[in-house]
C-alpha cells in the first residue's frame, strides 16, 4: 500500500482571496514504511508575500522571485502524487490550495475522498487534547527541535512518524505479508500469519539408549499408572 504524506505552506489562508502555494513537501510511504523518496518544490506565487505568512515560513519574495510557477511543476507533482492516498494534517486547508492551483492549469481537481486527515484521527482518539503537528510530536517523542519555522518538507516527515504512531506504532503489520516472504492465509477477511513448514524434520534429540531407557521406567510404573493412559512418547 502506497500512501503520500504531503504538506503545503501558502501566502494566506485562503485561495478564493487570491493566496497562493509557495512550497510542497511529500513523504512516500509504503505499508506504512517510509522508503526514503521524498518531493519537495518552492513555487514562485507570482504575487507579494504579506509579511504575516513570512513569519510563519520564513519564505520571501526575493527567495521565490527566481523559483518555477505552479505551472511548470504541475506535471511532476502530479507523477509524484500518482492515485495514492494522500496523508494531510488539517487536509481540507491543503487541498482547497492544492485544488485551486489544479483548477488554474486547467486540471481536475483532487477528490477530497483521496486524503487521509490526521487531524481528524487524533480528535476522535485524544478529544479535548491538543492536536496541533508540534503538540503530537512531543506526545508521540517525535523530535521536532529543527523546527523552528513551518517548512513542508520537514513538516511532512514529522508527520509521517506521527501519522505512523497514530496508526498503531512504527510497525503496525509486524512486516507479516506475502511480499516478506512469509506464508499467509485469508481467514474471516484477514490476513492471518503460519509459520512455514521445515524443508526437513529435525534430528531425534534421544539416543537410542535414552529412549530405551525411558521405555523401561514407564514401564516400571505398572498398567494403572495416568502417563501409560495416554501411551508412551
Amino acid at each position: 500500500m502506497r500512501e503520500i504524506v504531503l504538506d503545503t505552506e501558502t501566502t494566506g489562508l485562503n485561495p478564493d482571496n487570491g493566496d497562493r502555494i509557495v512550497e510542497i513537501g511529500a513523504v512516500e510511504l509504503l505499508n506504512h514504511v517510509p522508503t526514503g523518496r521524498t518531493y519537495h518544490q518552492y513555487i514562485n506565487p507570482e504575487r507579494s508575500m504579506p509579511k504575516e505568512a513570512e513569519a510563519v515560513h520564513g519564505l520571501s519574495d526575493e527567495f521565490l522571485a527566481d523559483k518555477p510557477v505552479f505551472a511548470a511543476i504541475v506535471d511532476a507533482f502530479l507523477e509524484f502524487i500518482a492515485e495514492d492516498p494522500l496523508v494531510i494534517h488539517n487536509a481540507s486547508f491543503d487541498m482547497r490550495f492544492i485544488n485551486a492551483e489544479l483548477l488554474k492549469t486547467g486540471r481536475q481537481p483532487l477528490p477530497m475522498a483521496r486524503a487521509i486527515d490526521t487531524l481528524e484521527i487524533a480528535r476522535k482518539r485524544y478529544p479535548g487534547a491538543q492536536n496541533s503537528l508540534d503538540a503530537l510530536c512531543r506526545r508521540f517523542s517525535v523530535d521536532n527541535s529543527g523546527r523552528e519555522k513551518h517548512g513542508a518538507l520537514l513538516d511532512s516527515e514529522l508527520l509521517a512518524e506521527v501519522y505512523l504512531e497514530l496508526m498503531g506504532g512504527r510497525q503496525p503489520g509486524f512486516g507479516l505479508d506475502a511480499g516478506a516472504g512469509h506464508n499467509m492465509s485469508s481467514e474471516t477477511g484477514r490476513d492471518r500469519w503460519r509459520a512455514p513448514r521445515r524443508p526437513r524434520p529435525l534430528p531425534p534429540r534421544l539416543s537410542a539408549e535414552e529412549r530405551a531407557r525411558h521405555a523401561e521406567f514407564i514401564k516400571s510404573m505398572g498398567e494403572n499408572a495416568l502417563w501409560s493412559k495416554f501411551g508412551q512418547s
